[in-house]
């Protein structure tokens, strides 16, 4: 008797293991709603001069584009304007600074990822976005790049 009480549980709980496997699938089917970029607290702006518009500035957009990954997903990105840290993203938020036409150099870091510096050109051409996109790659490192139209 005792046998097939043990035969019944690992049958049914096969079934479960299947009927939630089954289940989960089908979620991973469907695509996530995209859902708008959140704008940084101004609580975690450090040096706030780089986010305050004025004449002949002209704004640049950094977004910490959205990971469904754990291991990166809560991890903070450091983001510094011409060597000065200004603020950190975290998942899904987005920073704008306005910052005069020519190069500036705009980087990123984690508490795991050295800084990675990227040569900015800020212009008001319409032709040109002035937008970058902090990512991660499959090793989990930070990844900063310009994003074109």
């Amino acid at each position: 008797m005792p046998m097939r009480l043990h035969c019944h549980r690992q049958a049914a709980f096969a079934a479960l293991v299947m009927l939630v496997g089954a289940a989960l699938a089908g979620c991973a089917s469907t695509p996530a709603e995209p859902v708008p970029f959140k704008p940084v607290p101004a609580a975690r702006i450090v040096r706030p001069g780089f986010t305050e518009p004025a004449a002949g500035l002209v704004a640049v957009d950094v977004r910490r584009e959205r990971s469904r990954d754990v291991i990166v997903r809560f991890r903070d990105a450091l983001v510094y304007i011409d060597g000065e840290q200004v603020t950190d993203l975290m998942n899904g938020e987005h920073v704008v600074f306005y910052l005069s036409p020519g190069v500036h150099r705009i980087g990123v870091s984690t508490q795991f990822d050295p800084v990675v510096e990227l040569g900015f050109m800020v212009t008001a051409d319409p032709r040109y976005t002035n937008r970058a996109s902090v990512t991660f790659n499959e090793d989990h490192r930070i990844l900063l790049h310009r994003v074109a139209q």
